[in-house]
């Protein structure tokens, strides 16, 4: 821990939700319960979420690597569901399996209502335990947090691109989500990893997307100041 402002705060955590929904799909690859090829089906629930989507149908399907890069590229509510409903029979059950897993990270002020972070009062999370999912990605699937410093990919022969606007902005930055909903504001968890040093820096709240990058900006540069040297795993969070 580095440095925090209002890190306990009530927030929406809009689509850092998708963080947990992918935590749990890379437990499940992990586990060897699904693989890459797996093929995920879209449900009629799943198809009707409000964009941002890939515009699926019902009965369509996707493999889970697919799934993943749609979820960290485009930030995809009908993937996200449609991952939910695969894993946990419903988007209600995974959203409890979500829950109690953000528990056993030691998350202990944030509740999940749904998979992809669509508004829902009884949603909340702080900064600071998203500073705690990031890290939690970084530092338990070393071998997918690839998938978070991609920009864009190809699916069916178009190029899909993401949200990420950090990504290339700052040498270092390697990931890892955005999110927003007007109830939240512009939300972001980034991950820093150059010169021997890994950062996991969290906005939330700002009133714009370049304000919230530049605030992040700030926070690392911050952070590479000689009077800040000492562990080399950080959480920085700060909340507008």
């Amino acid at each position: 821990q580095l440095f925090e402002v209002s890190s306990t705060a009530q927030r929406y955590p809009a689509s850092l939700t998708k963080m947990m929904t992918l935590y749990l799909l890379f437990e499940a690859l992990e586990s060897g319960r699904v693989t890459k090829q797996t093929l995920i089906p879209v449900s009629d629930h799943a198809a009707s979420q409000p964009p941002t989507k890939m515009r699926f149908r019902r009965g369509e399907s996707l493999d889970v690597d697919s799934a993943i890069r749609a979820i960290v590229v485009k930030s995809a509510n009908d993937v996200a569901v449609a991952v939910a409903e695969y894993l946990g029979g419903s988007e209600d059950q995974f959203a409890a399996m979500m829950t109690s897993k953000a528990r056993q990270l030691g998350m202990t002020s944030t509740t999940f209502r749904n998979a992809s972070g669509l508004p829902d009062d009884g949603q909340m999370t702080t900064a600071r335990d998203m500073a705690v999912l990031g890290m939690a990605l970084h530092q338990r699937f070393p071998q997918q947090f690839h998938y978070f410093s991609e920009s864009d990919f190809m699916f069916r022969g178009r190029l899909v691109r993401g949200h990420n606007d950090m990504l290339g902005r700052v040498r270092g930055v390697d990931g890892i989500k955005t999110g927003y909903i007007r109830a939240s504001g512009f939300n972001i968890v980034t991950s820093y990893n150059a010169d021997g040093r890994n950062l996991i820096v969290v906005v939330m709240g700002a009133d714009s997307a370049r304000q919230r990058n530049d605030h992040v900006e700030a926070l690392i540069q911050r952070s590479l100041s000689p009077t800040m040297d000492g562990a080399k795993t950080r959480l920085m969070f700060a909340e507008q």
